[in-house]
């Protein structure tokens, strides 16, 4: 006999699917369960059964061979209309499975015993069932454990929905912030313009660019997903052409960053310091309008990470004392940028141009 739907057949199926679950790899987390379900009671199948549309397939399985058999033959079909739990004794006096190819084979499957599996609300999504090639019974122990065991699986599947749900939580959440950073970068370039003061066009430049690199790192995020780290080399290569479309002239920015997995706070300091260094250098080195600002990042030591910058201007502005030292705003971000990550700086000045060396260290580099 074939089993009939479920009176609300489609929510069920959508609840099915919710998880999903269907078609993944095996994993141990659910193979364990069957192992121990059929170690318990006795019984050389134990099956993780979800009933689709037309099929029903095995997230895990013991003692069948196969992930998945048409649903035409499925015994856990008529199941999922039942209670929360059903033991056949010997599915050859069931009217329900009597003609069922798969119990009349020799041997056949003689005898079922199944817990539900339901989904938060309510729906029967499959079982956690065992079966035998002759008909017998459970124990009071056996079925307490079967229903235990399904109550398992359901903690696994109903986990693994959360952490998938808050997943795409965060990626909306970083999509939205980083919409919102670009509009007002927009509003504060439109500031920029409207100045007449050449300090407070400077500054609004550098946070309309700091904005912007702060959208990105939200980006990023939304591809990091729950890794929750920052591929450090791809933001810093979207930062710098970021900067370098920003820059007045005919002033470009190049960079070569090796890449490393950082933790977001981490990736954002980062970008700080080489949005500064791109800044302080065009605006104190060059006394021309064109020229290069060369950036680059490399690993060094087990958590270090150098950071690098240099350009070829051909006339540069007299300085005093240490090199940068006039560069004001720019400097103190700068060193309290450094100082967060435990890092050192050293700038130099000689005939060969100004360059900036910073090393910084990182909590967890991959």
């Amino acid at each position: 006999m074939i089993a009939q739907h479920h009176p609300f057949e489609s929510a069920r199926l959508a609840a099915l699917r919710a998880y999903d679950i269907l078609d993944t790899p095996r994993e141990s987390d659910f193979d364990d369960i069957v192992m121990l379900a059929s170690r318990i009671c006795e019984a050389p199948i134990a099956v993780i059964n979800l009933i689709d549309e037309t099929r029903q397939w095995f997230k895990a399985e013991t003692g069948l061979g196969v992930r998945e058999t048409p649903l035409d033959t499925s015994l856990c079909a008529h199941v999922i209309l039942e209670d929360e739990f059903v033991e056949i004794r010997d599915t050859l006096a069931d009217a329900r499975m009597a003609d069922n190819p798969l119990c009349l084979a020799d041997p056949g499957l003689r005898f079922y015993a199944g817990a539900l599996l339901k989904s938060k609300g309510g729906y029967p999504i499959g079982t956690l069932c065992v079966l035998d090639d002759q008909p017998r019974t459970l124990n009071p122990l056996q079925r307490d454990a079967l229903r235990i065991l399904a109550k398992q699986v359901m903690t696994q599947l109903d986990l693994r929905a959360v952490i998938a749900n808050e997943a795409v939580l965060r990626s909306e959440i970083d999509h939205r912030v980083k919409n919102s950073l670009q509009v007002v970068g927009a509003f504060v370039s439109l500031e920029r313009q409207a100045s007449d003061k050449e300090d407070a066009r400077d500054s609004l430049e550098r946070v309309a660019r700091q904005i912007s690199i702060v959208a990105v790192l939200h980006e990023h995020l939304g591809i990091a997903g729950n890794a929750g780290l920052i591929e450090l080399g791809p933001y810093l290569d979207q930062a710098v052409g970021f900067i370098d479309s920003t820059l007045a002239g005919d002033i470009s920015v190049k960079g070569s960053f090796e890449n490393v997995a950082v933790m977001p706070r981490e990736a954002s300091i980062v970008a700080t310091i080489v949005n500064e260094l791109a800044a302080n250098a065009s605006k104190h080195s060059f006394r021309q309008s064109s020229g290069t600002i060369m950036l680059s990042g490399m690993r060094v030591a087990d958590a270090g990470y150098r950071i690098e910058c240099s350009d070829d201007a051909e006339q540069r502005e007299a300085k005093a004392g240490e090199p940068g030292e006039r560069i004001g705003l720019g400097l103190k971000i700068l060193k309290a940028s450094v100082r967060q990550l435990g890092g050192t700086m050293a700038a130099t000045l000689d005939h060969s141009g100004y360059s900036t060396r910073l090393d910084v260290n990182f909590e967890t580099p991959g």
